[in-house]
């Protein structure tokens, strides 16, 4: 058992609610840390991931706000769709944000494919978000999930394992990182399990990994604000992070986390809420560049 350090277990011992709303006809589930009708924040995971991998990062960011992560469609307990689309996933984002108990215009963060989704919520939605923060998604290229599933490296059709402890003997993450911290993979394997007749299975929709990738012009469109996050050993390079930033008109903060892997949540969380809250106090006191003039900052929160 990987000893746990006492932030950690703190994080996980934080008050969280559990909740559902239905959109587009599918049940989203979600988590909710911080009290209800503050402005907030909604957190969106990566593919084949689910919520609950947010759970030691959620409560670090509740100063005066109320934080929600979701399990998008296919994915942890939400219920599951005869397709996807980057589209039906924003929907469910707003969705929950709406039904959450955020007050006002939620921010957006997502992480990878999350990152995407993300980024459509941008494009579709930016008068009624206060801005969105991506997180190491190299936007416009084949996600390292829909490669390994493609190459049936992973994500293939759900095994049935006969005990828990099998099953998460198998957990990896995609892609693969060297430095994920013990304690914390431990609890996202946990928590990416449900019972099936004959035993234990992942809780994804193989399905989530059949789908199209946005044009990566779509992110001209975008005039909320947006920050973005790299990790130093991560997808989103330099070179794409120098491109996305092209793309947004020049004025999206990039923002390196030093010594992470894609999965920046499981080796360097704590550079990452350090990185976060600093971003979050910054958000309400400085003026974002905008694409046009004349347009004034969306503040978190919003009015109501």
């Amino acid at each position: 058992m990987p000893v746990q350090p006492e932030w950690f277990r703190d994080a996980l011992a934080a008050p969280v609610e559990t909740g559902s709303v239905s959109s587009n006809g599918c049940r989203i589930a979600f988590r909710t840390w911080g009290d209800a009708d503050r402005p907030g924040i909604v957190l969106v995971h990566g593919g084949g991931a689910h919520g609950r991998w947010w759970d030691h990062i959620a409560p670090l960011l509740t100063d005066g706000l109320r934080v929600v992560a979701l399990d998008l469609s296919g994915h942890g307990d939400s219920g599951r769709r005869p397709s996807y689309s980057m589209e039906l996933w924003a929907d469910e984002v707003l969705d929950v944000a709406d039904a959450s108990g955020i007050y006002g215009q939620p921010l957006v963060i997502g992480h990878s494919m999350g990152g995407g989704v993300t980024f459509v919520v941008g494009a579709l939605y930016s008068d009624r978000v206060a801005g969105i923060v991506v997180l190491d998604s190299a936007f416009g290229q084949r996600p390292p999930e829909e490669n390994a599933a493609s190459q049936r490296h992973a994500f293939g059709p759900l095994r049935v394992y006969p005990s828990r402890e099998e099953a998460l003997e198998r957990f990896r993450t995609v892609p693969e990182q060297p430095a994920s911290l013990p304690y914390v993979i431990e609890h996202i394997a946990e928590t990416s399990l449900r019972p099936v007749d004959g035993g234990w299975s992942w809780k994804f929709d193989p399905l989530v990994f059949q789908r199209l990738r946005p044009d990566p012009e779509i992110l001209r469109t975008i005039t909320c604000r947006v920050a973005l996050f790299r990790a130093q050993y991560g997808l989103a390079t330099r070179d794409v992070g120098a491109q996305m930033y092209e793309l947004l008109g020049r004025r999206a903060p990039v923002i390196e986390i030093p010594s992470a892997w894609h999965h920046i949540m499981l080796d360097q969380p704590l550079a990452l809420v350090t990185g976060m809250r600093t971003l979050l106090a910054d958000w309400d006191h400085s003026e974002p560049i905008r694409p046009a003039p004349g347009r004034g900052a969306t503040r978190l929160g919003g009015s109501k």
